[in-house]
């Protein structure tokens, strides 16, 4: 079963079990460089948790998921209409201030990373923001029914200044909720240069 499959098969499941979480302390970080108004891409969005969080705000944002399922929870949940896209057939040309990617890459191979991450940087207006989060380890391969790909903080370090695209502006560890319990995230912030 391939990962989009996975979130259409579970969607309720793993709707109830994020929809809730509270991740305003990552939000309020990734915020500091915007302003009130400024485009924001939720990539991955699941529940919607976020983008409704950035709405409620006065942000004007684009939630954009791969699984059909996620993608109609995340509506019924925000009211807001929900891209049902894949990273890979991603094709923005510097639409977004801001692109929030709380844990939604962590299901993509270190190999395919590098074009993802082309994908959305080119998805960024000049000097734009950029939030990935991933669990922290060394791991890359099957949990159960899903693949998974974690990184180290000088792993990803490493792979975003290889874009040259990309300052970071902070890069840290931390405890984290998931809905598979606690867990060690790296965070990264970023900001895409010329």
């Amino acid at each position: 079963m391939d990962t989009i499959e996975y979130y259409n098969k579970y969607a309720a499941k793993i709707y109830e079990d994020t929809a809730e979480l509270d991740l305003e302390h990552l939000r309020q970080k990734f915020l500091k460089y915007l302003e009130e108004g400024d485009t924001i891409l939720d990539l991955g969005c699941g529940s919607g948790r976020d983008s409704l969080a950035f709405y409620e705000l006065g942000y004007d944002v684009t939630p954009l998921d791969a699984s059909e399922e996620m993608c109609k929870l995340a509506e019924i949940h925000t009211g807001i209409e929900v891209l049902q896209m894949a990273y890979e057939d991603m094709e923005f040309d510097e639409v977004f201030d801001g692109v929030w990617g709380c844990g939604a890459m962590i299901h993509v191979p270190e190999d395919e990373l590098e074009g993802i991450l082309k994908r959305v940087i080119d998805a960024m207006c000049r000097n734009g923001i950029l939030f990935l989060s991933f669990r922290e380890g060394d791991f890359e391969g099957f949990k159960g029914e899903q693949y998974f790909c974690e990184y180290t903080e000088e792993k990803l370090e490493r792979i975003l200044k290889e874009t040259r695209r990309l300052e970071i502006k902070k890069l840290w560890s931390s405890e984290g909720q998931s809905r598979n319990g606690e867990e060690r995230w790296v965070n990264v912030l970023a900001r895409k240069i010329s």
